[in-house]
Formats: C-alpha cells, structure tokens, sequence
C-alpha cells in the first residue's frame, strides 16, 4: 500500500528554513494526515504521494508551493484604537482580524507611536522549506474521516 487520496499516512518529520535552522519537528510525535485533502502544504503533500511505510526522504519545498510569496499588500498600518480593549500591545502579538476576504491571522511586526504595522502574511511566506520525512505508518481512512476530511486519534485532531 503506498500513499494517495483517502489514505491516512504518519509522519515523522524535521523541517528547517533555508539557513539549515530547525523551525519545527515531530519529535516522536508522529504526524497523522489525510493524504489528498489538503491537510498538509501542496508541495509536502505532492512529495509524500506514492511513498511506502519505512520511505526516508528529504524535500525542500518552494515558497510558492509551501506557504506562498509574501504579498506586500497585507502588511499595513492601523490606528492603535483598532484593538479595543487590548492594554499593551507588542510586536509579535497575533491577533484574528475581519477583512472583506474573511477572517485571517496578523501579527503586529512594528509600534510607533499610536500606529501599529501588521502583518497578514504566514510567518513562514516567502521561504522555502526543507523538510526530512520518514513514513511510519498508513491506512485506509475512516467514514469519519473522509467525511471530517481529516485524521482522526493519535497524530491527528482529537475530537
């Protein structure tokens, strides 16, 4: 059996930026997903397609078909009385923020004064992304799963 659409995989994975420095990993914690319903970056997911169980492999993903390019327009500067009832804002905070396209996630990257500069963009746009993956594990997935249309129990959402 080998991975492709409605087949729930585990992973195990280190993945670092383009220096070579760790931004994240499993660490024995083994990552459930379901493969074909873009539960993973396009790039991973493309990657992982048609491998096996005990499959070792290194990948380094496009920006674009990881978390995208970084798009200038959604960093802007906004009025300090934009975050109501916030007493001390930081940069780095994050916050969800409405917008005509729906609701997405910005960090506050900058403070002068009453403005503050936030950012729309994944904190990982832009890059590209190395990742070392061994294949641990693959089944068929679940009615609940497919309906869900993600992993359910250990690596996956608990629920």
């Amino acid at each position: 059996m080998s991975i492709q659409k409605d087949k729930v995989a585990l992973i195990e994975y280190v993945l670092t930026d383009e220096t070579g420095e760790q931004i994240d990993a499993s660490n024995g914690n083994p990552l459930a997903y379901l493969h074909g319903h873009n539960n993973l970056i396009p790039g991973l997911e493309s990657e992982l397609e048609g491998k096996n169980v005990s499959d070792k492999f290194k990948a380094t993903i496009a920006a674009a078909d990881a978390y995208g390019d970084r798009v200038d327009a959604l960093v802007q500067t906004v009025p300090s009385s934009m975050f109501q009832g916030v007493d001390n804002l930081e940069v780095g905070m994050r916050f969800e923020a409405q917008s005509e396209q729906g609701m997405h996630s910005v960090e506050i990257t900058a403070i002068d004064g009453d403005q503050v500069t936030v950012d729309g963009n994944h904190p990982l746009a832009g890059m590209d992304l190395t990742f070392d993956v061994e294949v641990i594990g693959l089944r068929d997935a679940t009615e609940d799963e497919l309906a869900h249309g993600h992993a359910h129990g250990d690596g996956g959402v608990q629920h």
